[in-house]
């Protein structure tokens, strides 16, 4: 019981890590592109 608990407390701040991962490489790709092409993200 106490194992699982841990690791269910333990698994949220690697998910929300991992999804912040996703969204930041996916602007910063975005804004080297733009930056390539002289342009704005906006």
């Amino acid at each position: 019981m106490t194992a699982g608990l841990t690791f269910y407390i333990l698994m949220w701040p690697v998910l929300v890590a991992g999804g912040m991962f996703v969204i930041a490489r996916g602007f910063f790709k975005d804004w080297a592109e733009a930056r390539r092409e002289r342009r704005t993200i906006i």
